[in-house]
């Protein structure tokens, strides 16, 4: 079965340009290949890639590996000497110990604590009273580099038991289902990550060799991570997006899944979606890399995407992201 990645939204991406001038953010957003335009529409959204082309920009210009998210930047090489700090670590216990001593060192925001807690490994965002606030995107980058880089440590994907915060759940919360391979939680006491305390008995198994090609995808191999199997919203977007141009029933989508409808509906409601917000979802994204990946005719992918009218296509699109597939068009001209 294809698969294909998730959008990102534009929510993120402006956080990481909150560091930059707006002459730079017109600039790295254009080479980037973001039309500039969707910056200032609330809904719009980039492809991981042209994420990952902004993020590698901005670090290497504001010379920050979390660009302009903390009080104090993290200077180009920051990544890598955390990885060799962890590298000769016995085991993944031990690396994510040295994780939270090498932030406390760096960053005044917050700790990072870990620790076993029954059946569970748990890793907590300690934000430090006297520092500067950390805001919730930096909540939830430090807590997905954690998960990133213990994972690619061991080789071996981590599920999670729950992804906690500390605040409200956000007017796009669902795209955290994507970043977080388990279930996401808002209004929590506390801001964490859970996963089976196993793990932490996992050996490292990375060296040094390793470690460039690592850096080189930043911030795909941590960001990004492709654990999310065991999640049955993932395995219904496979089935969706696999099912295209004729987008397949919840019926259909459950008797493949081996699911009653009324089962698959609970996973889903558990997981903190539906099946008609994944098609919606499945059916943007793909519309959205092509858009930006190819020179095909808007009314080719609305068909492929599943509408017969393009004049439908162009409304459910708007609807979307609110703005129109001829504006992530717009870097073509440049």
């Amino acid at each position: 079965m294809k698969r294909f990645s998730a959008t990102v939204p534009i929510s993120v991406v402006k956080g990481f340009l909150s560091g930059a001038n707006r002459a730079a953010v017109a600039r790295l957003a254009e080479r980037s290949g973001i039309p500039h335009d969707l910056l200032g529409m609330p809904a719009a959204r980039v492809t991981q890639e042209q994420f990952s082309t902004l993020y590698r920009l901005l670090a290497m210009e504001l010379d920050d590996e979390m660009p302009g998210i903390f009080a104090r930047p993290l200077r180009n090489g920051t990544l890598k000497f955390l990885c060799l700090s962890l590298l000769d670590a016995p085991r993944l216990e031990v690396a994510l110990h040295r994780f939270g001593q090498f932030f406390h060192l760096v960053l005044d925001e917050f700790q990072l604590v870990s620790r076993r807690e029954g059946a569970y490994a748990i890793v907590e965002f300690v934000a430090n009273p006297q520092g500067p606030k950390a805001s919730a995107l930096a909540r939830e980058l430090v807590l997905k580099l954690v998960h990133g880089v213990a994972s690619w440590l061991i080789r071996q994907k981590i599920p999670l038991a729950e992804a906690a915060f500390d605040f409200l759940r956000p007017a796009q919360s669902g795209d955290l289902l994507y970043l977080f391979p388990g279930p996401v939680r808002f209004g929590c006491d506390r801001t964490l990550i859970a996963f089976d305390a196993a793990y932490l008995d996992r050996p490292i198994r990375q060296r040094k060799s390793d470690l460039d090609a690592f850096l080189q995808r930043a911030p795909e191999d941590w960001i990004f991570v492709s654990f999310t199997d065991e999640m049955v919203c993932h395995q219904v977007r496979q089935c969706i997006a696999a099912g295209l141009p004729k987008p397949p029933t919840v019926d259909a989508v459950a008797q493949q899944l081996h699911y009653s409808v009324r089962t698959l509906c609970r996973r889903l409601d558990a997981e903190g979606t539906s099946f008609q917000a994944i098609k919606d979802e499945v059916r943007r994204d793909i519309a959205i890399q092509r858009l930006t990946r190819s020179d095909d005719a808007i009314a080719a992918i609305a068909f492929d995407v599943g509408f017969d009218n393009p004049t439908a296509f162009h409304r459910a699109f708007r609807h979307w992201t609110g703005s129109t597939p001829a504006a992530y068009r717009q870097k073509k001209a440049g």
